[in-house]
């Protein structure tokens, strides 16, 4: 990766962190979109796999900071999905929005239900309804909202031809 397309990647990253932490909150949906897994995958795709998984870990541990009760449960939920679609990303990503769509949808679902189990605050029908009901919704708004952000921010994360 050069330093131009390094410092495009942190840039719309970094833009996508500051939308987690200002939007988010202003909108309270029940089921969230979640501009962490979005930047987390966006960033996985294009980085090594222990990178990734260093980049969820720390993304993981700033969204826990929030969360003191479950602290850790969110770092390593983002840490084995990070990992997970960098390994994954020369089978299956290529640059197609469906499966990019795909992507975002079980990258977000797959964090709320490790999140959910590590934490073990909710337990029999509570955790079903969250993980069979809230986890999809709020994976598919996800994953509407990253296609939305890859279509925008796609002049940004492409590589640049002189």
């Amino acid at each position: 990766m050069s330093i131009g397309a390094a410092l495009r990647l942190m840039l719309g990253f970094g833009l996508l962190v500051v939308l987690h932490f200002s939007l988010r909150p202003l909108l309270g949906w029940r089921a969230e979109l979640d501009f962490l897994t979005v930047a987390l995958l966006v960033a996985a795709v294009r980085l090594r796999p222990g990178a990734a998984a260093l980049v969820g870990c720390l993304m993981g541990l700033a969204n826990d900071s929030l969360t003191p009760t479950a602290f850790g449960s969110g770092a390593l939920a983002m840490t084995i999905v990070g990992f997970t679609a960098s390994w994954l990303k020369a089978v299956f990503f290529a640059d197609n929005l469906a499966l990019n769509a795909l992507m975002f949808f079980l990258g977000k679902w797959a964090i709320d239900v490790i999140r959910l189990l590590a934490e073990r605050r909710m337990g029999g029908s509570e955790l079903a309804m969250q993980l069979a009901v809230w986890s999809p919704l709020s994976a598919a708004v996800t994953a509407v909202v990253g296609i939305i952000v890859l279509l925008t921010l796609r002049p940004l994360l492409e590589p640049q031809h002189a």
